[in-house]
């Protein structure tokens, strides 16, 4: 199961989110998204789990769970949608 989390702070290592859902069952990945610039976190992350009844225990428990004192959103995560190429040059 692929569970997108928002409302990070952009203090969280992939680290710390692995540590959090880990409560919830095995984590086989933890990835922060981060801006392509900076390098900075956009506040937001993905976290998979190979057991689905893990990955939705871990979902009903921590959204809306306060998080290094901010409100998160855990929710199963979308497909990604295609983006129409851009040809800004």
């Amino acid at each position: 199961m692929n569970i997108f989390i928002a409302g990070l702070t952009y203090q969280i290592t992939e680290p710390d989110l692995r540590e959090l859902f880990e409560q919830y069952g095995t984590v086989t990945s933890a990835k922060i998204i981060t801006d392509n610039f900076t390098g900075r976190s956009r506040g937001f992350g993905f976290v998979e789990m190979d057991d689905d009844a893990e990955g939705q225990r871990a979902i009903e428990q921590l959204n809306e769970a306060q998080y290094d004192g901010r409100t998160i959103s855990v929710d199963v995560a979308k497909p990604r949608k295609e983006r129409a190429s851009s040809n800004r040059f």
